[in-house]
């Protein structure tokens, strides 16, 4: 996609987002939210979803696409490095990737954010997989930090 077209998108997505997020809802019922209008607004995503900490593991949240893994082994694959690295990571192969975990090998590029709590606590990641090569870049990074960060004023 065009980048000012795709910047233009998000910034769209944003906009239908933010009175969806001010209703009152539970953490997950946000969350499966920003999912379902990211997977089906943007055609470069294969699989879209949240993997989640808990006691001490990574396991999916809400998500959408093909069938997940339940849980990621520690400390591998892109989720892990983008939590213990505390940074949005984007991986243009992710067949080059040490460590990388496939839990569909129709995957082959990846972008993963930080999901931070209102008091900036790693509650897990926004996961998103792309079937193309290279489908991210640091306008997908720049829009889906501003979107994970106006979700994160609704978490505790």
């Amino acid at each position: 996609m065009e980048p000012k077209r795709k910047q233009a998108r998000y910034r769209r997505l944003a906009e239908q987002l933010q009175p969806l997020l001010d209703k009152p809802a539970p953490m997950m019922s946000r969350l499966a939210t920003v999912v379902a209008v990211l997977h089906h607004k943007m055609p470069e995503f294969f699989w879209t979803g949240f993997y989640l900490l808990h006691e001490q593991g990574l396991f999916v949240g809400p998500y959408q696409g093909p069938l997940a893994c339940q849980q990621l082994a520690y400390p591998n694959g892109v989720c892990w490095a983008g939590i213990l690295q505390n940074k949005t990571l984007v991986v243009p192969d992710v067949h080059k990737f040490p460590g990388h975990i496939a839990c569909d090998s129709r995957s082959n590029s990846e972008i993963v954010i930080p999901l931070r709590s209102q008091d900036g606590e790693v509650l897990g990641v926004l996961d998103i997989d792309s079937t193309s090569l290279a489908a991210f870049d640091d306008i997908d990074a720049r829009e889906l930090e501003a979107i994970l960060k106006m979700l994160s004023q609704h978490l505790l």
